[in-house]
Formats: structure tokens, C-alpha cells, sequence
């Protein structure tokens, strides 16, 4: 039997205040998605970096506009965090961190307790670093808790008419920046410049 978007949900408290980590990519859109039509007390967060492309903050936008979400858009400056920016293995657990820890800061200020994110039930632990994050700040992910593989999300995303089901799945510009090269603007430019791509700064 397919998955719909009352799956995603039903494991959520309805008298709790959550803050969702939003991307404006397949994932976190339907979940966002699916509480809003649950009622649930959500608000989305975006933080905005160099290391994403505008089109990102485009999508979100629209998505938030179809579900009618609340909705804050962060800028942080990924580019002043040395640790990140020397481009070690676990740079990804490294900038979850940093990103989370910017989301749960404005939690705090809005009085919401439990972060969320997109994570889903195909997201391979071993194959990404940021698990670790995740784990270690409490992030709660109700898409992996519910079984929704990407493809579960995909279809509940079209059955219900939203924009992002269809969404190709998109790496930062970091990941095209080798392991060890330093990040700073030249090198993401030329990651952007080589996708045919912008960065957004």
C-alpha cells in the first residue's frame, strides 16, 4: 500500500512546536507539506549560504506559498567558519552543525523546541557525514521513522500536487570542490561557473 501524507505525520505530537531545517528540495517540501495539512505547529527555517544555488531559495519560496507555511530566511556565513572551509572528510558533519546550530538559535528566540528535518528511509548513514550532526542535536526525522523512501516521497508529494515531487536531488557546491582544496568564493565560483550556475552571496 502506498504512503500518504498522513504517514509522514503520525508519529508527531500535535500539542508540540516544531521547527523544521527547510531546503526547498523533494524532501523537506513534502514534509512541511504534509503538517501543515495536519494541522501541526510548524514554522519552516531556510539558512542561505554560498554553498547553495539561488534557484534553491526560488523553490522554497514557492513551496511555502503552496502550503502556507510560516517561514524565516536566514543568511549565515558559511565562509567565515575556518573548520569547514579547510574542506576536511568530515566537512559535512561540520557545516550540519554549523547550519543546525544557526536553526536551533532561532528556535530558541521563537519559543520551539523540537527540530525536524527531510531525512529519508533511503539516506545512507555511511554514505553521509551529517548523520553524525543530526544525532548529536537531537534532530528528529520523521520521514526515515515513518519508512518513506525517496520514491514514497515522490509519490505522496505528486498525489497531493506539490510542486517539488518531481525535483532532481542537488549537491551544494561544495561537494564539487576536491576533499582538501580549500573553500573560499574563487573555488564555489568556479563549481557554479562550471553547472552553469550563479552563487547566491
Amino acid at each position: 500500500m502506498a504512503l500518504t501524507w498522513e504517514d509522514a505525520v503520525c508519529g508527531l505530537d500535535p500539542n508540540e512546536r516544531y521547527g523544521l531545517a527547510f531546503s526547498g528540495g523533494c524532501d523537506s517540501s513534502f514534509l512541511l507539506a504534509a503538517m501543515c495539512r495536519a494541522g501541526l505547529d510548524v514554522k519552516a527555517y531556510m539558512v542561505m549560504t554560498a554553498f547553495q544555488a539561488p534557484f534553491e531559495l526560488d523553490d522554497a519560496r514557492r513551496v511555502v506559498e503552496e502550503v502556507g507555511a510560516e517561514f524565516e530566511l536566514m543568511r549565515a556565513d558559511v565562509l567565515s567558519q575556518k573548520d569547514v572551509c579547510a574542506n576536511p572528510p568530515d566537512r559535512c558533519y561540520l557545516c550540519k552543525r554549523f547550519i543546525f546550530g544557526e536553526v536551533l538559535a532561532a528556535m530558541g528566540r521563537d519559543g520551539r523546541r523540537v527540530l525536524l528535518d527531510g531525512t529519508n528511509a533511503s539516506d545512507d548513514p555511511a554514505r553521509r557525514p551529517g548523520f553524525r550532526a543530526l544525532a548529536e542535536m537531537g534532530v528528529r526525522s520523521p520521514l526515515r521513522d515513518a519508512g518513506f523512501t525517496k520514491e514514497n516521497v515522490r509519490e505522496a508529494s505528486r498525489a497531493i500536487g506539490l510542486s517539488t515531487a518531481d525535483k532532481p536531488n542537488f549537491s551544494c557546491f561544495a561537494t564539487k570542490v576536491s576533499e582538501g582544496q580549500r573553500i573560499d568564493r574563487a573555488s564555489l565560483e568556479a563549481a557554479a561557473h562550471a553547472l552553469g550556475m550563479e552563487l547566491c552571496l
